[in-house]
């Protein structure tokens, strides 16, 4: 069995490879990689030595070689691609671990160059993702260091990752690629002259109960890079699952918190309209101020703290009906 590892986020790899190497498999690698893999003592094998063919401009081209796509995309179901293989030595490659150049990074440095942007854009980093998550009923494809531990998991139980593994991991790795060329076409259309094109990157949060109304059925997204003072970066600590309108309301609460960092605030909050708010001494006295703006209307509502919820703003909301209490802690 033998597994290209090939990554910018280096995160866990040199674990990962080693042990891959404990059960049994072959590492190929690429320069930079592969001298990390090699200082730690892990038996790696180049992508050179695989292809016969050298690295070269500078490095932007290395991976791309049929002995490294045939490798991936023969059908092993199908034995005139194996033929193939064999025919033209060429070893199958079982598991890919792959991330890419760090684009997006770059570009969000203020001093950028199109040089340094245009450097960042991978394309063999790409091809061996998309050519390992085309066959995935025979090739695991790894992007993400979160998945290590699944992957070494079933390979110690079973030898091999399962299906339905292998599927979710070419989903990732298809959505790793469309996010990538997402960030470059973003960047890039700006600087030819062309009109923007909105692209919408949202993670699913969660299935909510209803949407507006009880009739209609809802999910709640965020965005991939974390916004302050939102919700969809909040952890819950108890309660039932969150309504449509729970986190509209609460948002609107956060938008409001938002503007307050100097002095203690609270606000109380139902159906997006303020019923009081508040700044303060202290946390105890901006509550105070705040439910005194509306005791009646506060009724199952939310309220939004821009500081700590101590005990004593604790034992005065308790006696109120709140669907939401929001704080830093």
């Amino acid at each position: 069995m033998r597994a290209l590892i090939s990554v910018s986020d280096k995160t866990g790899v040199v674990d990962f490879a080693r042990e891959l190497v404990s059960l049994g498999w072959e590492i190929l690698s690429t320069s930079g990689t592969m001298k990390m893999l090699k200082e730690a003592g892990i038996p790696v094998t180049s992508v050179s030595d695989v292809t016969g063919f050298p690295e070269i401009c500078d490095g932007r081209v290395k991976t791309l070689h049929p002995k490294i796509h045939g490798a991936l995309l023969a059908r092993r179901d199908i034995p005139d691609h194996m033929r193939q293989l064999e025919e033209n030595g060429i070893g199958t490659i079982d598991l890919v671990c792959v991330n890419l150049y760090p684009f997006r990074e770059t570009v969000a440095k203020p001093d950028v160059t199109m040089e340094d942007a245009i450097e960042h854009i991978d394309i063999g980093g790409p091809s061996m993702v998309r050519s390992a998550a085309k066959n995935w009923e025979s090739v695991t494809i790894v992007v993400n260091p979160e998945d290590y531990a699944t992957v070494l998991d079933e390979l110690k139980a079973d030898g091999h990752t399962s299906r339905e593994t292998r599927l979710k991991l070419s989903a990732k790795a298809y959505t790793h690629t469309a996010e990538y060329d997402i960030a470059i076409a973003s960047w890039m259309r700006p600087k030819a002259g062309l009109p923007e094109k909105l692209f919408l990157e949202y993670d699913e949060c969660q299935h909510l109960r209803y949407g507006e109304n009880p009739h209609q059925s809802a999910k709640f997204y965020k965005t991939l890079k974390p916004a302050p003072y939102s919700l969809a970066t909040a952890r819950q600590l108890n309660g039932k699952e969150l309504s449509y309108n729970n986190i509209q309301d609460a948002n609107a609460a956060l938008d409001i918190v938002r503007e307050f960092k100097e002095e203690p605030f609270a606000v109380g909050l139902k159906h997006m309209n303020p019923c009081g708010a508040a700044v303060g001494t202290d946390i105890v006295d901006a509550w105070k101020k705040a439910y005194e703006g509306d005791t009646t209307s506060i009724f199952g509502g939310i309220v939004a703290f821009n500081r700590e919820v101590n005990l004593e703003v604790a034992q005065l909301l308790k006696p109120i009906f709140l669907e939401i209490v929001m704080a830093p802690s």
